[in-house]
């Protein structure tokens, strides 16, 4: 037995003591006096009430009828009185109905409370006098009815946090979801493009042209491991959550990709036949990881579309670290809105759903002159110095 039931069961017997000296060793103590001790022992039974409900409402009826049928103490010579306080040890009664109603299934609950009702009742038509016996049943009978309502309000709001955890939860498991979607398609979605381009400029060019081809078996073999690498993160992040990861593994984990390597991304995309600039203004300075990480994806999942879908030659993707803002912006010269409007695709879709998670704007259309245009603008958290002198 655990140190929790020893102290739930010696409650139960210590209120059996109590119940028997307040019946037996204080015989003239006022009715009142029994009632009110009556009231205050079943604060005793707090264990015995959680591991055991039923049992505890059958120990608090014992001790209702004991002190109520007990000897009455003063009654020879204070009449009724003596009779209406020991009628106080119901409310003990109704205590422990109370937290039937609240804990417990719907029938054991009404099964509590007909049986508890039906006591009280007995008793006080057994041993109540004249007009008394109606005011202590409707007491009774409200005092029962109280507790009921502080139960099922309690079992109310117990069930209806409950379900607030649940819905939450299963909006923690969706939004969980579309984060790997939108990292898998983003990622993958981009290397499946270059490689398929580099595959087909490879088997053009592999029996007239042998350097161009084992350029494009070489720029094949860095996107897989690099995809590949992604995607092990990928992997061994999401193994994370539900177990920890071994030091070495870590330690083998390359760090998620950042503006920094957007040269490294435009490189590819070179490779792909498209001519790609880069252009940065602003003061380059660190900013949160999920900012720079969506902003990089951003980008990643543009110039994809660039390759796949636009037919451009030429694209530029600037890059600007805003007081406010850091602002991402890519553009081409190819076919414009029939380039981009793939009316299946999740790219789009995505980006607005990363903007939308950090409270920015995306702006996507064709250009006026000709092509496509892709423009995110992600806020950026006030420092701390700063919003210090802004109060």
């Amino acid at each position: 037995m655990t140190r929790t039931g020893a102290s739930a069961w010696a409650g139960g017997v210590c209120y059996v003591l109590m119940v028997a000296l307040l019946v037996g060793a204080a015989p003239r103590a006022s009715g009142a006096v029994h009632g009110v001790g009556a009231l205050l022992a079943v604060s005793l039974l707090a264990g015995v009430v959680r591991r055991r409900p039923h049992l505890a409402l059958g120990l608090a009826l014992f001790g209702a009828a004991a002190v109520v049928v007990g000897p009455p103490g003063s009654g020879e010579q204070s009449g009724t009185a003596s009779y209406q306080g020991q009628f106080l040890s119901c409310l003990a009664v109704d205590l422990v109905v109370g937290f039937l109603v609240a804990t417990c299934a719907r029938r054991a609950w009404i099964t509590a409370v007909a049986v508890s009702g039906a006591v009280q009742l007995l008793l006080i038509g057994g041993f109540a006098h004249g007009d008394d016996v109606a005011v202590n049943g409707l007491v009774a009978v409200l005092a029962m009815a109280a507790s009921c309502m502080a139960g099922l309000l309690s079992r109310e709001r117990r069930e209806h946090a409950t379900a607030l955890r649940t819905q939450q939860v299963a909006e923690a498991v969706t939004a969980e979801r579309l984060r790997i979607a939108r990292e898998l398609h983003d990622m993958v979605a981009h290397s499946i493009g270059v490689i398929a381009i580099q595959a087909g400029v490879g088997s053009r060019v592999i029996e007239t042209q042998p350097a161009e081809a084992r350029e494009a078996l070489r720029a094949i073999e860095t996107t897989s491991r690099e995809t590949l690498s992604g995607l092990r993160r990928t992997l061994v992040s999401l193994r994370r959550a539900g177990s920890a990861t071994s030091s070495a593994e870590q330690s083998s984990l390359v760090p998620s990709p950042g503006l920094a390597d957007v040269e490294q991304l435009t490189a590819a995309i070179v490779g792909a036949g498209v001519r790609v600039d880069v252009c940065r203004s602003g003061e380059r300075r660190p900013v949160p990881a999920d900012i720079e990480l969506s902003a990089y994806r951003i980008v990643q999942e543009a110039l994809t579309n660039v390759v796949r879908h636009a037919g451009a030659g030429h694209c530029r993707v600037v890059v600007d670290y805003g007081d406010e803002a850091l602002s991402v912006e890519v553009v081409d010269d190819g076919r414009g809105a029939s380039a981009h409007g793939v009316p299946h695709g999740f790219g789009i879709i995505g980006m607005r759903e990363r903007v939308g998670l950090l409270g920015g704007e995306l702006s996507t259309g064709p250009r006026p002159g000709g092509g496509f245009r892709v423009a995110a603008r992600l806020p950026l958290p006030v420092p701390a110095g700063v919003r210090g002198e802004a109060r």
